[in-house]
Parts: structure tokens; C-alpha cells; sequence
């Protein structure tokens, strides 16, 4: 009679354990709130350009960088709007100047895994517009910070220039 109060005793002590330590996990998981406001900064290569003058590769003729700072506010945990503005650098044989600037906004549509898809408008001072499809994934990600890697996939129209096409290559970090 004895051993069987103890077993119950231990099986319910057994018990009560391990709902108080399940318990205790998920309140230690952080409980988001949204609208989320996050910024990021980064590093952007246009690598190759395509159009109906030919093709032009970065690091050829003149090299260009980007420097992109946006701000992201995601509604819920899948839908988001993003505005980022890039100041372009080119330098070359003869120097380097800003000849560019991209105003970018855009939607974002969290895919799973870390991956994102931003589908942004392009504004630029060079008198360009288009839009800019970018796959976008998260490669390491820090209680305050993540580093990402993205792939733009610009396409140019307007001032009397030919239509443009091309693929960068994105790097930075979240916060």
C-alpha cells in the first residue's frame, strides 16, 4: 500500500516536471508584435547588364557599387512593405563620383526558410524607372541582428535610353 502511494506520488512529482518545464520553455520564446519595424544596411554589385546595345559587366570598363539603407515594416509574419534608398558610386580611371540614386519601394512576402521576395518599383535621379525583383535569404540570423545575401534582378526603362535587364549580387545586415 505503501510503495503504491509513493509511485503515485513520483509519477505525479514526474509529471507536473515536465509540464512545468514545457511550460517554462515557451514562455522564454520571444511572442512578436506586428506591425514589426526592422532596418537594414548592405552592399550592392550589379554584376551584368543586358539590353538591346549589348551586354556590360561591372568591373570591365568602370566599377559600380551600391550602398542600400531601407527600412522594412511587416504587417504579420508573411506580408510586409519596404522602402530602401541606394546611392550608386562609379569609379573609374579618371575618378569616382555618386551617379546615381534609387529611391526602391516595395512589398515583401516572407517564403519560408529564412527566404523573402521583395517586389519593388525603381525611382532613379538618372531619369530610369522600372521595378526590381529580389530573392532575398537570411544566412545567419543573431539575437539582434541577421546577416542576409539577396539577388536583384533589376529592369530599367526610360530616358531615352534602351530597356535595361540585369542581375546583382546583395549582401548586409538586419537589425
Amino acid at each position: 500500500m505503501q510503495t503504491t502511494i509513493y509511485k503515485n506520488r513520483f509519477t505525479i512529482l514526474f509529471i507536473g516536471g515536465l509540464l512545468i518545464s514545457f511550460t517554462g520553455y515557451t514562455q522564454q520564446m520571444p511572442i512578436q508584435t506586428f506591425p514589426k519595424i526592422a532596418g537594414y544596411v548592405g552592399i550592392v554589385h550589379p554584376i551584368v547588364t543586358f539590353s538591346s546595345d549589348g551586354t556590360h559587366t561591372n568591373f570591365k570598363d568602370s566599377y559600380v557599387v551600391g550602398m542600400p539603407i531601407g527600412i522594412n515594416i511587416w504587417k504579420n509574419p508573411k506580408i510586409g512593405f519596404s522602402t530602401e534608398i541606394v546611392p550608386f558610386i562609379k569609379a573609374n580611371s579618371s575618378g569616382s563620383k555618386v551617379n546615381n540614386v534609387l529611391f526602391h519601394p516595395g512589398v515583401l512576402v516572407a517564403l519560408g526558410d529564412g527566404f523573402t521576395f521583395a517586389g519593388r518599383l525603381a525611382f532613379e535621379t538618372s531619369g530610369r524607372y522600372g521595378f526590381t525583383p529580389v530573392f532575398n535569404k537570411i544566412v545567419k540570423k543573431n539575437k539582434g541582428s541577421n546577416f542576409f545575401v539577396a539577388v536583384p534582378l533589376p529592369a530599367r526603362f526610360g530616358n531615352n535610353a534602351a530597356s535595361t535587364y540585369g542581375i546583382g549580387f546583395q549582401f548586409g545586415v538586419g537589425f
